[in-house]
């Protein structure tokens, strides 16, 4: 198998498919009734080698937690709390954070903001209560577009104290990777062209650590798939062809029952889904589940292969909603309101002059960076992204932004440049109120939010968690590259 994604034409494809414990402090969160049991786990990141690609090929070099990639699952009940020891066997310093769960601010694993980074040999000890139910996943923050793009990320389920019945769930940890001819990882990261345009994108995608030739199903079963993007830059746009996927839960948090649109289930960096798939193919069938999202490069994921025997006649009916979360929910007419404008990257000062110059003239001057100045600048420490006209460096920072705990707030985003940008806000779910003026059909809860070029964005949600918390593109590379910054709730 050539490590090269199958580019499909629509004509070929339709062919083709006839060591120390910081504060456990919880102020600042609503939690359920104390946890009844610690759930103790143990991550070691070290070097290690794990088979990504098929044979002939041999098994790639890649950074590990507990020897394989993905990482373990871990996977608790709702309200019960988290012990986990990380041990850090890489030669340079590691953090872990945990991706979308509300922690207080000393165990989310930002290094320097929230602890000290762990020092190869040493081990930290992090602990938390599981708040909210949904999928989860945790990764460095250290040097994170190298240690994530090295294969140091994992699944973190939690599960509903009564979850909706399936016949099966399956967790999909997506990724891709850029491999040489033989499938070793190129070295080439944060280079400047990935940092000013879309991130590192790979040429070899994985599910679940290798390449999959096909998956088996059954006629009439109903499948949970939490999926999880846990790439630097790659966007999935997930085509299930003849099934309908309806989604239940976006980024963790419970959403209402619905098809995508578009049929597409898409998913930034960092973004999760669980979807409901009921089977109804014919006995040895297969559906093939292709991404789309960049148009002209669709490729095969996996084939799903409907055995001999179906599971039933029909799909069932059993109800698909899931409980709601205890999240804060914000009151949007008395919130405070803030602006927030990502701009800079390649063709950064083409779309400012394109939007009409609507921004002051400190992000105008910014803005200027953001073409070939701006890979010049960079170079020399400046940054080639920016947040509100500022890129970061490092990871402690001055607020952007400084919220009234325990008060509603809209953040109103606009992205002013010519990329995507996933963007993730540490210790909180936010409601997505609107795209472009227009109110969201189902104002769902996230931790990451999607913004195409030229979109404007509004967010809300109550500031219950109080501390510093990193505020940043999850395009790996885009974060090294300057657009990170630090939200203050106090």
């Amino acid at each position: 198998m050539s490590l090269l994604l199958s580019v499909l034409s629509r004509r070929a494809f339709l062919k083709a498919s006839a060591t120390g414990v910081a504060s456990l402090g919880t102020v600042g969160l609503v939690f359920p009734a104390r946890a009844a049991a610690v759930r103790e786990f143990s991550l070691r990141a070290a070097p290690g080698r794990a088979r990504l690609v098929p044979e002939p090929h041999g098994e790639t070099a890649a950074w590990c937690y507990n020897g394989i990639v993905p990482g373990p699952e871990i996977r608790v009940r709702q309200s019960e709390r988290l012990r986990i020891t990380v041990e850090n066997g890489l030669a340079e310093e590691t953090t872990v954070h945990w991706h979308g769960l509300r922690v207080p601010n000393a165990m989310d694993g930002v290094p320097h903001l929230n602890q000290p980074p762990i020092v190869p040999g040493g081990s930290f000890i992090y602990e938390f209560d599981a708040v909210d139910a949904g999928t989860f996943w945790y990764h460095p923050h250290q040097r994170s577009f190298e240690q994530v793009g090295r294969g140091l990320y994992g699944p973190l389920i939690i599960e509903e104290p009564a979850p909706p019945r399936v016949d099966r769930e399956l967790v999909w940890v997506l990724d891709d990777w850029r491999l040489n001819r033989s499938a070793e990882i190129s070295d080439d990261f944060a280079n400047g062209h990935d940092i000013s345009h879309n991130g590192r994108i790979g040429n070899t995608v994985t599910i679940n650590g290798h390449v999959p030739e096909q998956i088996p199903v059954r006629s009439g079963e109903r499948i949970r798939l939490r999926l999880i993007n846990a790439a630097n830059a790659r966007i999935f746009g997930l085509d299930f062809q003849d099934l309908t996927p309806t989604v239940i839960a976006l980024d963790g948090q419970p959403v209402t029952p619905h098809v995508p649109a578009n049929g597409l289930v898409v998913l930034g960096p960092a973004m999760r889904a669980d979807i409901m798939l009921d089977m109804t193919g014919d006995p040895e069938s297969r559906l093939t589940v292709v991404d789309r999202f960049y148009r002209g490069l669709e490729y095969k994921l996996v084939d799903l292969v409907h055995e001999v025997e179906p599971l039933r006649d029909n799909p069932p009916d059993w109800p698909m909603a899931l409980s709601a979360n205890p999240l804060p929910d914000p009151d949007i007419p008395a919130a405070r309101r803030h602006e927030v404008i990502f701009n800079g990257g390649m063709m950064g000062g083409m779309v400012m002059a394109q939007m009409g110059g609507s921004m002051g003239d400190g992000d105008r001057n910014a803005m200027g960076r953001g073409t070939m100045g701006g890979m010049m600048g960079m170079m020399h420490g400046q940054g080639i992204w920016f947040i509100n006209g500022k890129a970061a460096e490092g990871h402690v920072l001055d607020p952007i932004l400084t919220l009234d705990r325990d008060r509603s707030h809209v953040i109103a985003m606009t992205n002013v440049t010519a990329w995507h940008h996933p963007i993730h806000l540490h210790g909180h779910s936010f409601r997505v109120i609107s795209r472009d003026g227009e109110p969201t059909p189902h104002r769902e809860w996230q931790d990451t939010v999607l913004m195409a070029p030229r979109e404007k964005v509004e967010i809300a949600f109550v500031a219950d968690n109080p501390g510093d918390w990193m505020f940043h593109c999850h395009i790996l590379e885009h974060q090294a590259g300057g657009m990170m910054g630090v939200i203050r709730v106090a």
